[in-house]
């Protein structure tokens, strides 16, 4: 059963972009760590207008995108463990 004619259907998938999301981490915490270092180096002083700020913005992503700049992710299963202690339930064997 066919839902759309392949024209449409064509028209309607040219509407979206497929973006990789890690498997193995949150890809939140990226966002987060990739809007850190946004406010650590673009956004860090005063600026004056939210023009000046979009302008500024787009001037360090592009110059990032150019250098093709990674986060690079280091939370390991063991380091959650530890710091996350009370999220993880302790079984004990009878």
């Amino acid at each position: 059963m066919r839902t759309f004619d392949p024209a449409k259907a064509h028209a309607l998938m040219r509407r979206f972009e497929l973006v990789h999301t890690p498997k193995h981490e949150s890809w939140l915490n990226v966002a987060e760590i990739e809007l850190s270092i946004l406010s650590k180096q673009c956004l860090n002083r005063r600026i004056a207008t939210a023009e000046e700020v979009e302008k500024q913005a787009l001037a360090w992503e592009n110059e990032r995108n150019e250098k093709r700049e990674k986060v690079v992710w280091r939370f390991q299963t063991a380091d959650a463990r530890i710091k996350l202690k009370h999220l993880y339930p302790v079984f004990s064997c009878f």
